[in-house]
């Protein structure tokens, strides 16, 4: 295959390694494996446009993407709209993406596991127009972002840290608000402190990633309003891996949700694959079971092609 690789030099893990070394290695793995593989560098700002020329081309098998989960997200979005089969190098804090993927976290290690990988189908979901692999939040974990924003951190062990002091905050004052839903056509209208819609169902893990992507479904998941120890339960529970034992989250799967929020008055944000974005008062969100191509590891390509065939 011929391969184009963007790597996100502020991304985690990058900023404290060689990039320029990294990349030689990555470079002469790929080649070792009988592949071609070209490294860009590219600064934060600029990681944007260089993914989109990168999807752009039409000389390439595969794009490979190493960065946070903004950067992957974004990568997947691309090279989704383009049919562009693409991997990923989790450089980034929480890398769920490729803990769904099953692709080592240590970047030099994902090197070598894609370089000997193949190409399998995953499920992708969109919010409106924009792709998302994760999921689509409103409510607590809005709030969270929006406050771990205001905080100042140059490392991972420092968004971490932001993080830790953002949950408490949030936890102090959970939001309240109401949204009327509809799931593959069952309806309701409800008072809730969180909505999160996920590729998939969330697996039994602390991080709530899917554990699996060729489900062909969204997880749909509504918490009831909460008082300060109602959420920190919950983050007590998620913590353990236990979201599904909590009595005030209800869980629901389906392949369409629509969203209304119907007395807003005032500016609200959603949060999708980790990025705080405006949210409209009316959100469709929509699942594309196994339209993203993505490079994984050679036993995880085979687990997913049987997973996939099994749903089917």
């Amino acid at each position: 295959m011929r391969v184009q690789a963007i790597f996100n030099r502020d991304g985690g893990t990058f900023r404290t390694i060689d990039m320029d070394a990294y990349a030689r290695h990555a470079e002469k793995v790929f080649a070792e494996a009988g592949h071609h593989l070209d490294c860009d560098i590219v600064e934060g700002a600029d990681i944007e446009m260089a993914l989109r020329r990168c999807a752009d081309r039409t000389d390439l098998d595969a794009m490979l993407a190493g960065g946070g989960d903004g950067t992957v997200s974004a990568a997947a979005g691309l090279a989704w709209q383009n049919g562009m089969p693409l991997g990923v190098v989790p450089a980034g804090t929480m890398n769920l993406f490729a803990r769904s993927l099953k692709i080592p976290l240590d970047i030099w290690e994902a090197i070598d596991a894609l370089a000997d990988g193949d190409i399998a189908a995953a499920d992708i979901g969109t919010a409106d127009d924009r792709a998302f692999v994760h999921q689509f939040a409103a409510g607590l974990h809005a709030r969270l972002v929006r406050l771990r924003n205001t905080m100042s951190y140059r490392s991972r062990l420092g968004k971490i840290a932001a993080n830790t002091r953002a949950a408490l905050g949030v936890i102090l004052d959970p939001p309240e608000f109401d949204v009327e839903f509809d799931v593959d056509g069952v309806a309701a209208h409800r008072k809730v402190s969180a909505i999160n819609v996920s590729n998939n169902r969330f697996g039994e893990n602390g991080l709530l990633y899917a554990e699996d992507l060729t489900g062909g479904h969204l997880g749909f998941y509504t918490t009831n309003p909460l008082k300060p120890a109602g959420a920190a339960k919950l983050a007590f529970d998620i913590l353990r891996g236990r979201l599904r034992e909590n009595a005030d989250v209800c869980e629901m799967t389906g392949a369409e949700v629509e969203l209304h929020f119907p007395r807003v008055d005032r500016a609200i944000n959603c949060v999708i694959d980790g990025e705080l974005l405006p949210m409209d008062r009316d959100v469709s969100i929509r699942l594309h079971p196994g339209e993203l191509k993505v490079m994984v590891p050679k036993v995880q390509a085979e687990n997913m092609a049987k997973a996939e065939t099994a749903a089917a």
